[in-house]
């Protein structure tokens, strides 16, 4: 269950850091973030059909200007939003205040532009305390999601 009606305050990121909305994003920048992260890279074309099939998405970058954090959104418009690639640097210190601002701002958009979808993400192990913080549930009632990778 997703409480839309209170949510906590606002998590904060290191000073320096910023949340940026529909930053302009490097492929490479992606696939190293994705690569830290312990996944594969995906080809420029994939990345490029990925962002333009997105709703929306979200960057954090240090105070250096190194992307450190993604999240992106699709959505049928109606009744489902799905979030996607929520990523974090795992050698970035403020990476828990990074998965919690993204979770945050990403959901208080849907919340604004999409109030009536159901919301699904799939999301690291360590998102879990940010993911509870809003709300989210870890297997309600015992009903699992299930995913398939393409690889």
């Amino acid at each position: 269950m997703l409480p839309f009606r209170s949510q906590p305050p606002q998590p904060r990121l290191r000073e320096g850091y910023q949340l940026l909305w529909q930053p302009p994003l490097e492929v490479e920048e992606l696939n190293r973030l994705l690569e830290l992260c312990g996944e594969r890279p995906r080809p420029s074309g994939r990345w490029q059909l990925v962002l333009e099939r997105s709703t929306w998405h979200l960057g954090v970058r240090d105070d250096a200007e190194r992307l450190v954090g993604f999240l992106r959104a699709t959505s049928d418009l109606a009744l489902n939003a799905n979030l996607w690639d929520l990523l974090s640097d795992p050698g970035d210190p403020g990476r828990g205040d990074v998965l919690a601002v993204l979770v945050h701002a990403g959901l208080g958009r849907l919340r604004r532009e999409l109030g009536g979808c159901s919301v699904s993400l799939s999301a690291p192990p360590e998102a879990l305390s940010a993911l509870n913080r809003v709300g989210f549930v870890l297997d309600p009632g015992g009903i699992r999601a299930m995913g398939r990778d393409l690889r």
